[in-house]
């Protein structure tokens, strides 16, 4: 396996990245979908018991909308659900996206420095435990740049058209800038300030690569991930349709609410999924850049040929 290792430390172009980062994927998709699975266990169960309340307030919802009456106790007790699952979907959410987003770029550091497809799936935890601290404080700056990033995006929506074009640009530049930083703070060892900082200067000077390939990939990825859908989809579309059609009692058929349940935490599973493979691509950014500005594989190579010699 060892002799199909990926250079990842490579100077390479908006082209090139992309056709590293699909031939990175196929290599690597076993190996880090096992580390997924075994990681987010726990959470996956905690977005079983969320996809539960909240299929049960919008199936309470929608069965009182269909009553006549004020001070309706089942449209209360509705809302009640859907507010708490939103309420502990955002909270296990974030804590998903926050292990994703440390497992995959652990997984492409460990890979870089063991040159081949991690066959341990400790090594890449270790490395996640060790950074620990740095990571809960760059999540909590994360989030108060996206609170300000959300921000933006409600101003420029004023503007039509245009506001819309520069919200997008923002969003992809603001992706790279956050998951290339990350990446300066596991592999060089900086603090998350210095982290952002680093990551600033090398997607500034590589901007409109740095927003290419967030936008080519992520549009390929969410794609990818409409594609594995698909089947479910029209599976749940074709039964609901058949229990309207027939006129079935939806609200209170467990058959009914354990599908909806079940098809919903597998849409969440793949969401959470999707930040990971999203942060691979701006791992391999990362590599990029960082090998465009400071030629360090580039100088080990010459200095391995003159010693060679």
């Amino acid at each position: 396996m060892k002799n199909n290792y990926i250079e990842l430390k490579q100077n390479r172009e908006l082209g090139e990245i992309i056709s590293t980062y699909f031939d990175f994927f196929k290599q690597n998709l076993k190996s880090f979908t096992n580390i997924f699975i075994s990681y987010n266990g726990i959470f996956i169960l905690l977005l079983l018991g969320v996809s539960y309340l909240l299929v049960t307030g919008f199936v309470g919802l929608y069965d009182s909308s269909t009553s006549t009456g004020f001070g309706n106790t089942a449209r209360d007790d509705s809302f009640m659900f859907i507010g708490v699952g939103f309420f502990l979907f955002f909270i296990v959410f974030m804590i998903i996206a926050a292990l994703n987003y440390s497992l995959a770029s652990s997984y492409m550091i460990t890979y870089e420095q063991q040159k081949k497809v991690i066959e341990d799936k400790h090594d890449v935890w270790n490395f996640v435990k060790e950074k620990f601290g740095n990571i809960f404080i760059f999540i909590l700056l994360l989030i108060v740049i996206y609170v300000g990033f959300l921000i933006t995006s409600v101003i420029l929506a004023f503007i039509p058209i245009l506001g819309t074009l520069v919200q997008y640009v923002i969003q992809f530049w603001v992706t790279s800038w956050l998951g290339v930083s990350f990446m300066v703070m596991l592999y060089e060892g900086k603090s998350p300030i210095d982290a952002l900082g680093e990551g600033w200067d090398l997607v500034k000077s590589n901007f409109w690569k740095c927003v290419g390939v967030n936008f080519i990939l992520g549009l390929l990825i969410g794609l990818l991930l409409l594609l594995v859908l698909v089947i479910p989809s029209v599976l749940v579309g074709v039964y609901t349709f058949h229990m309207v059609d027939t006129g079935a009692d939806i609200v209170n058929s467990a058959v009914a609410k354990i599908i909806y349940t079940i098809s919903l935490c597998i849409f969440l599973i793949i969401m959470a999924y999707s930040q990971s493979l999203s942060q691979f691509v701006n791992g391999i950014l990362y590599f990029s850049l960082h090998e465009q500005k400071y030629n360090v594989n580039t100088r080990e190579k010459i200095e391995q040929i003159g010693n060679g010699e």
